[in-house]
């Protein structure tokens, strides 16, 4: 566990990551682009515990918004850590390029 911002997180922590851009899709997923560049695929559905079941309403799950590089919804009631969301996500490669 660490503390940035006075926000606490989850797991260990993996300088200079954060997420650029989170794009929702079907399904609960998210195509994010990480600072790195990578865009990779994240599955909300994943997400356990009463703190994520808003996200099954697509009213809610269509909406995130970026906060210093953590993506959050419900003005910021939900939040996933950007090195969470990188380790449980799927490389992702743009088809129509």
């Amino acid at each position: 566990m660490y503390i940035i911002n006075d926000i606490c997180y989850a797991g260990q922590l993996q300088e200079g990551i954060k997420v650029t851009e989170a794009k929702p899709l079907r399904g609960g997923m998210l195509l994010v682009t990480f600072s790195t560049g990578e865009k990779r695929l994240f599955d909300t559905t994943m997400l356990q515990g009463p703190a994520f079941a808003p996200l099954a309403d697509e009213a809610v799950f269509s909406h995130p918004v970026l906060f210093h590089g953590v993506i959050t919804w419900n003005d910021g009631e939900i939040d996933v850590a950007p090195e969470t969301v990188y380790r449980n996500s799927y490389a992702y490669e743009d088809m129509a390029m």
